[in-house]
C-alpha cells in the first residue's frame, strides 16, 4: 500500500512539473527542447572572430529564454549607417506628437550646413547607394517614402533631408529618454570638416541592440508604430550578413552599415516557432568589404543554430 501511495505521489508530481515546463516564459530552452548554452555560444562567437583577426563588438539577446550575451559591446565604433535606425524612430514619434504625418511631402535638396561653421556641403550620387533619388532634388518626396529609402537602400541623401526635418539633437534626447547613453547621432551623412575634428556618429553593440529592443519590444513609440517599423526593416536590401547566416525564408529585420574598414550590422530574427531575438555586430579593421560579411554572417550561423538547438558543427 504504501509503494503503491508513493507511485501515485510521484507521478501527480511528475505531471505537475510538466504542465509547468509548458506555462509560457517559464522554460529557457530551445525550440528542440535543448538549453541555450550562453557559455558554449560566447566560446564559438569568441573562437570565429579571433580567427579572423578583426575587432569585433557583439550583443545578442533571445526574447525566447530573455538570456543574453555581451562581448566587448561596450566598444565605440564609428556607427556608419546604424545611425538610421534612431533617425526612423525620431521621424514615428514626432509622427505620432503630431508634427507632421508621414504622407506629408518635404522638398528634397542636395545642401546641407556642416555642423563645424555652418558652411554648406553636398553629397555625390557616387557615393550613395541610392542613385534614383537624385533625380528627385528640387521635386517633393513624401516622408514615409524618405524613411524607406534611408532603411532599405541607406540612402543619403533620404537621411540628411530627414535629420534637418527633425534635427539631431531631438534624436539624442529621444535615446537619452530610452536609457541609451552612449549612441551618438550628431550629425548627416558626408559632413567631411565634422569627420575631420572627430565629430562623429558613434555607438556600441550594447547602445545598438537597446535601439533594436525598444523596437521589437515596443517601447521606441506605440505598438502600431513598432511594427511598421519592423515592417521596414524586413524589407531591408542589403541581406549580406546576418541574414545571409539564416536559412531562407526565416523572417529578418535588419540595418546594415559601411564604411571604409568598418562593417555592422543589426537586426531582429524570427525564428519559426521561437520568440524573436536581437543580435548586433560591429567590426572594425577589416580592409575586404566581402571577408567582413562573411564573418559576420557566420557569427549569425553559429547563434541562430544555437538558438533554434542545433549542433554548429552539423553545417
Amino acid at each position: 500500500m504504501v509503494n503503491k501511495k508513493l507511485f501515485i505521489l510521484i507521478f501527480i508530481s511528475a505531471l505537475l512539473c510538466i504542465g509547468y515546463m509548458l506555462l509560457p516564459g517559464v522554460s529557457s530552452v530551445s525550440s528542440d527542447g535543448m538549453t541555450l548554452d550562453i557559455p558554449d555560444l560566447r566560446k564559438r562567437l569568441e573562437s570565429k572572430v579571433k580567427e579572423s583577426g578583426a575587432e569585433a563588438g557583439l550583443a545578442f539577446k533571445d526574447l525566447e529564454s530573455g538570456k543574453s550575451l555581451l562581448i566587448k559591446a561596450e566598444v565605440m565604433m564609428h556607427a556608419a549607417s546604424l545611425m538610421k535606425v534612431p533617425v526612423m524612430i525620431e521621424v514615428f514619434r514626432q509622427a505620432e506628437q503630431g508634427k507632421f504625418q508621414l504622407d506629408d511631402k518635404v522638398l528634397v535638396k542636395n545642401e546641407f550646413k556642416s555642423i563645424v561653421d555652418g558652411s554648406l556641403y553636398s553629397l555625390t550620387v557616387t557615393d550613395d547607394s541610392d542613385d534614383d533619388i537624385y533625380r528627385y532634388i528640387e521635386k517633393e518626396l513624401s516622408i514615409r517614402d524618405l524613411v524607406h529609402r534611408m532603411i532599405t537602400v541607406s540612402s543619403n541623401l533620404a537621411t540628411n533631408v530627414l535629420i534637418e526635418l527633425i534635427g539631431a539633437e531631438n534624436v539624442m534626447r529621444t535615446l537619452d529618454a530610452l536609457g541609451i547613453h552612449n549612441m551618438k547621432v550628431l550629425r548627416g551623412v558626408e559632413d567631411i570638416k565634422a569627420y575631420e575634428k572627430g565629430l562623429n556618429n558613434q555607438t556600441d553593440a550594447l547602445s545598438m541592440i537597446q535601439v533594436m529592443l525598444s523596437i521589437v519590444e515596443g517601447s521606441a513609440c506605440s505598438e502600431r508604430a513598432c511594427e511598421k517599423m519592423i515592417e521596414i526593416l524586413s524589407r531591408q536590401k542589403f541581406r549580406d550578413k546576418i541574414p545571409a547566416g539564416i536559412p531562407d525564408g526565416i523572417r529578418v529585420a535588419n540595418k546594415t552599415g559601411s564604411i571604409a574598414r568598418i562593417d555592422h550590422d543589426a537586426a531582429i530574427v524570427f525564428p519559426e516557432g521561437h520568440k524573436p531575438y536581437v543580435l548586433v555586430v560591429l567590426t572594425r579593421g577589416i580592409e575586404n568589404r566581402e571577408e567582413a560579411e562573411r564573418l559576420i554572417a557566420g557569427l549569425s550561423s553559429i547563434v541562430y543554430q544555437r538558438v533554434v538547438g542545433l549542433s554548429s558543427d552539423r553545417k
